[in-house]
Parts: structure tokens; C-alpha cells; sequence
């Protein structure tokens, strides 16, 4: 990329797919090897076509000044994996990367979160593999927290196979409750706006409660939708009580549609790797 007449090359290679298959933008890979610049001058170019949509296979804050919209939240994964596997004794690490990605990316910036892709599948193992019985407050917590979840072949169909990465590897389609909870987490995200993405959702809230090693409480509100989450993020049953007022309110149980009162008196009786969504 030091040669002036690769760089243009690359992003007349670019361009030609937006202008003559009219795609909607690029999934780029690995894409931290490559200087910013180039990215920030091949999106102009592009959005000179159409507006695109770019997401890097990186982490980095840089990448989202001028070039991408959303990176892959690696370090989402690499918490909610220790933490459902036993390798952290507490919530530590959802801790340091909310407050992270909250201080450090722009607010119009998004981060994909995932339970699988296909290098994790591969490679390391599937979901099942990765995050056992945490699996289903994992999901929950990529969908209703910050971020756009990824859904990769198969997950929905609830496949338990690591999948050959070069090769031709079918994929069983068949009726799964992975791909029935999925379907009901992005039918509240599309429903409700404070779950909406980038600066057209809401920023997460913490709601300090009494187990807070091992449950994770957030709100996220905007003016017109809110959301209440309450997710065990361990092998033992949990009962909470949760301090100050930010969750206070009449809610629906979002996966048991029963209405709900939450007050200062709330007390919730979780079993292990259990979760709750109230929305109003």
C-alpha cells in the first residue's frame, strides 16, 4: 500500500461491485493490516456511488473515524467466554468492556457482537462449546446490550458442529429454541427504540443489585421505550434486590408476557444462567 497504483487498483476493484452488482457495502477482513487512510479514501469513493455499509474484521476506535461503521466487539466474546466457562469469578470483564467501548468509540460507531462466527466455529469451537450452559443469557446479553449481534450459518438451526472452514460442509436446517429466541430478541429490537443501534438507541445503564459477581443489571431508555434486563451469569440460583430507582416502574415480562410492578421492594428469584427482560 506504499505503491500509489495499487491503492487505486484496490479501490477501483471496490467501487466496480457497488456500481455494477449494486451490493451494500463489504465485510473486510483482517482489516487492521491495512493503513486507515486507504479504507477512509475507498469509503468517500464508494459513498460517491451509494451510501455502503463497511464492516472491519478488526477492533480498533481509529477504523470508525471516517471508514467503518461497525467492528467486531472480540473483546465481548473473549468476557462473556471467561466468564461462562469459570475462568473469572465475577462480572469484572463486562464491567471494563462496556466502560471501554462506551469512553473510547464515537457514539455514532456500532461493535458486532457474537456467540459464534465462522473462525470461533472452526477453530475454537461452537457456541455450545464456547459458552455451555451460558449460552442462552450470552445471546440475550448480544441482542439487548450495546452492539449488533451476529447470527452465523447455523446457529439458528441450532447446529453443534464445527463447520470445515475451506470445504463444502452442509448445514442441517431444522426447528431450533436458539433460533426461536433469536427470532423474539430482534422483533424487541426492532420494536423498541432504546435497542436500536449506534446513536439511534440507547446507552446502557448500570442497576446495581445485591449479587453483583454474578448478575448483571442494565437499563436502557430513551423517551419513548424502556428496557429493564436481569441476567444470571452463573451455575447457582440468585436472589437480588436492586438499589436506587432507574428500573423502578410497570413493565411486561417480555419472554413470560405477564405485566410486572417493579419497586424498591422487588425482589427477583433467578435460577442459575437464568434472565428476565421487562420493556415498557
Amino acid at each position: 500500500y506504499k505503491h500509489e497504483g495499487l491503492r487505486k487498483y484496490m479501490t477501483e476493484a471496490l467501487k466496480y461491485w457497488v456500481r455494477e452488482a449494486n451490493i451494500d457495502g463489504y465485510r473486510c477482513d483482517v482489516a487492521g493490516f491495512v493503513p486507515v487512510d486507504f479504507w477512509n479514501n475507498a469509503r468517500k469513493e464508494l459513498d460517491a456511488i451509494k451510501p455502503v455499509f463497511m464492516l472491519a474484521e478488526w477492533e480498533s476506535r481509529d477504523l470508525h473515524a471516517e471508514a467503518f461503521d461497525m467492528t467486531y466487539a472480540w473483546s465481548w466474546y473473549d468476557a462473556v467466554h471467561q466468564i461462562t466457562q469459570g475462568k473469572k469469578t465475577d462480572l469484572s470483564g463486562l464491567f471494563v468492556y462496556y466502560s471501554w467501548n462506551e469512553s473510547s468509540y464515537p457514539r455514532e460507531s456500532m461493535r458486532m457482537t457474537f456467540v459464534s462466527n465462522p473462525d470461533k466455529n472452526a477453530w475454537e469451537g461452537t457456541e455450545f462449546e464456547a459458552f455451555g450452559k451460558g449460552l442462552e443469557p450470552a445471546m440475550v446479553l448480544s441482542a439487548i446490550g450495546e452492539g449488533m449481534p451476529l447470527v452465523y450459518n447455523g446457529q439458528e438451526a441450532g447446529n453443534t458442529r464445527r463447520l470445515q472452514f475451506f470445504e463444502k460442509d452442509p448445514i442441517v436446517w431444522k426447528e431450533h429454541p436458539n433460533g426461536a429466541l433469536y427470532q423474539k430478541l430482534f422483533a424487541l429490537r426492532k420494536q423498541n427504540t432504546a435497542l436500536w443501534n449506534a446513536q439511534w438507541g440507547a446507552t446502557m445503564i448500570l442497576v446495581p443489585n445485591s449479587a453483583p459477581a454474578k448478575v448483571f443489571s442494565f437499563v436502557r431508555r430513551n423517551d419513548a421505550d424502556k428496557v429493564f434486563a436481569v441476567l444470571n451469569f452463573s451455575a447457582q440460583p440468585q436472589s437480588v434486590t436492586f438499589k436506587e430507582t432507574l428500573y423502578h416502574g410497570q413493565y411486561t415480562d417480555y419472554f413470560g408476557g405477564q405485566p410486572v410492578a417493579l419497586d424498591a421492594a422487588t425482589r427477583l428469584e433467578l435460577k442459575p444462567w437464568a434472565y428476565h427482560v421487562f420493556v415498557k
